[in-house]
Parts: structure tokens; C-alpha cells; sequence
């Protein structure tokens, strides 16, 4: 990763996550996709990895779990501009189903390829609060045994940020049966706003 003889910016840190070969994903996507968002960002939220649309675009959170996303920030208090979005893992890894590219989920080894990375962003950002959006995104960061399903919407205690929770992803909503899918959103919903109230926004 990034010498630390002089000190981190994150366009050092996106040149560096472009020129990654620590694991093969490099060969799998069509471009690294690195986060975005203000350098000085109060809240960074982290997910899985980029999916189809974010492989295509070069961005995190552009396609249909990037737009609910949205809207559950919008709900929480949170600025979506204001916020810093990134993946732990910066490459789509995917497998060909007929013309499409469906998901796959990483493996241990890349999320750890990737970390140094993701860490370099946090060292950057600085954040007062820290999203873990889903299980590969707080495992990555919080432990292979952590879960999420245990305890998301919880304040946790860690050296990472001033704040930090985890949640689920919004891609698992957008994957709910229908009948499922409106609970399931104010559930993230709520555990947002669990961060907005911790940061003095409501």
C-alpha cells in the first residue's frame, strides 16, 4: 500500500487501489471501483463489494442498492453528498449466467487483499461515524466472528471511529419477499438514525 513517509491523500490511495494485484479480482471486474465522497466526510459507510452497475460506472452505491440507500438516509437525517461510500472489497467478482453477471461473494482472502486499502480510506477520512453495511463489510473490520445479525443498530465499541454500527446491506432488502421488503427497510431505517442521533442530528 501507500508509503507512510509522507502523509495520505486519497487520490494516493485511489492510484494505489488501481494498481492492485494482491488478489485476482483485478482481472475479474472492468475497472477498480474506489469510494467517494468528501475527504473529510463526518459519516463513512462501507458495504460488500461494487455490483454490476457500480462495475460499469466506476462508482460505489450507483445502482438499484445505491437508490435505497438514499432513500433510508434521507429518512435518517444523514446527507448522502456529505458522506464518504465505499466497498471493503473494490472489485465486482462475478459469474456469467447467460449474458448477465450475477454476484459473487468474495472470499476471505480477498477481503483481506483489500483491507489495507480500506484501512488507508479510514486513515484519510477520519470519520466520526462508521456504516458497516452487511457482513463482508463488518467482518472486515470488526472480525470474522462478528454478526450482524446479533448486533446491528448497536453502538459499538471501537477504535475505528467515534461512532460505529453495522447493518444490514441494502442489496439483502431489495432481495426480501415483498411482503418482507417495507419492514425490512425500516428496520435500516432505523438503525441509521441510530448514527444520526449519535452524531446530534435528531
Amino acid at each position: 500500500m501507500v508509503a507512510r513517509k509522507t502523509r495520505l491523500s486519497l487520490s494516493a490511495v485511489r492510484k494505489e487501489a488501481a494498481e492492485c494485484r494482491a488478489c485476482p479480482l483485478w482481472k475479474c471486474g472492468t475497472q477498480t471501483v474506489f469510494g467517494a465522497g468528501p475527504a473529510k466526510a463526518e459519516v463513512m459507510l462501507v458495504g460488500e463489494q461494487p455490483g454490476d452497475q457500480e462495475d460499469r460506472a466506476g462508482k460505489p452505491f450507483v445502482g438499484p442498492a445505491g437508490r435505497l440507500l438514499d432513500k433510508a438516509l434521507e429518512e435518517a437525517g444523514i446527507d448522502r453528498d456529505g458522506a464518504y461510500l465505499t466497498n471493503a472489497v473494490k472489485h465486482f467478482k462475478w459469474q456469467a449466467r447467460g449474458k448477465r453477471r450475477i454476484h459473487q461473494k468474495p472470499s476471505w482472502s480477498e477481503i483481506a487483499a483489500c483491507r489495507p486499502g480500506l484501512d488507508a480510506e479510514l486513515e484519510v477520512v477520519a470519520p466520526r461515524a462508521l456504516v458497516l453495511l452487511g457482513a463482508t463489510a463488518a467482518q472486515s473490520l470488526l472480525g470474522r466472528q462478528f454478526r450482524v445479525t446479533r448486533q446491528r443498530g448497536e453502538l459499538l465499541e471501537s477504535e475505528l471511529a467515534e461512532v460505529v454500527v453495522a447493518t444490514v446491506h441494502p442489496s439483502s432488502i431489495l432481495r426480501a419477499q415483498d411482503a418482507d421488503r417495507e419492514r425490512e427497510f425500516a428496520a435500516l431505517v432505523d438503525d441509521l438514525t441510530v448514527v444520526a442521533s449519535a452524531l446530534g442530528r435528531s
